[in-house]
């Protein structure tokens, strides 16, 4: 009898042991498909989920990294131009008296340019210093901006694709005439992750009241949390 009870107790454990690492297998970030992970970026006018592209992996990791310590919890969008974009990202801003200009906070470090993805509307790209202050376009640790951006016509991507020596595929013209973007900022900026639900919420907060500074006149908060 002793021994059949043995036996239980032993099956048990194996089956709780086999539980608990199942359960530990499947704690890491929720990915597509193609193996991107994904983010949930929450603000008070919506939630936006967003993808980071596997093909910009310093982008990615910094970010993920950021994303686990809480890094952008509680911070704003502080700088929106409708039509182009919204940005945020500043750890300044978390504590910021109302009016006060933002924009210039971050890690004590940048991340080199990882350059080839296109900004279409949606798309989650890192914030840099100009060209004089950065010339080999070092993108910020921590500031990024999600595009809104315009309808594109394929004559003005020409335009925009002589000037930059880019080559652009069919696909990629269609899109930026159907979705619309910001192709001048292509190769200029690293893009590196991209809205895949959510798209109206760029919308609604690029529509806000902003000051001459473009920092919305209510607060716009962020929370984001790995999915």
């Amino acid at each position: 009898m002793q021994k059949i009870f043995e036996m239980a107790r032993f099956q048990f454990l194996l089956s709780l042991i086999a539980a608990i690492l199942l359960v530990s297998c499947n704690t890491g970030p929720k990915k597509t498909k193609d193996g991107e992970t994904l983010v949930e970026i929450t603000t008070n006018m919506g939630k936006m989920t967003v993808k980071l592209y596997n093909s910009t992996p310093k982008h990615r990791d910094n970010f993920i990294k950021l994303v686990k310590e809480g890094y952008y919890n509680e911070l704003l969008f502080h700088r929106v131009i409708n039509g182009f974009m919204i940005q945020g990202g500043d750890p300044h801003s978390k504590n910021a008296a109302p009016g006060a200009m933002l924009g210039g906070g971050g890690p004590d470090y940048n991340i080199e340019p990882e350059f080839g993805r296109k900004h279409f509307k949606g798309v989650l790209a890192a914030a840099r210093l100009s060209d004089a202050q950065n010339p080999r376009k070092r993108s910020s640790g921590s500031q990024f901006y999600i595009v809104q951006g315009r309808p594109v016509s394929s004559s003005d991507l020409q335009g925009f694709a002589a000037q930059k020596g880019i080559q652009y595929t069919q696909e990629e013209i269609n899109k930026y005439a159907q979705v619309g973007g910001a192709p001048f900022l292509d190769n200029e900026y690293t893009a590196f992750g991209e809205v895949v639900d959510g798209l109206e919420v760029i919308d609604k907060i690029a529509a806000v009241r902003t000051n001459e500074a473009n920092r919305p006149e209510q607060d716009i908060r962020m929370q984001i949390k790995l999915l």
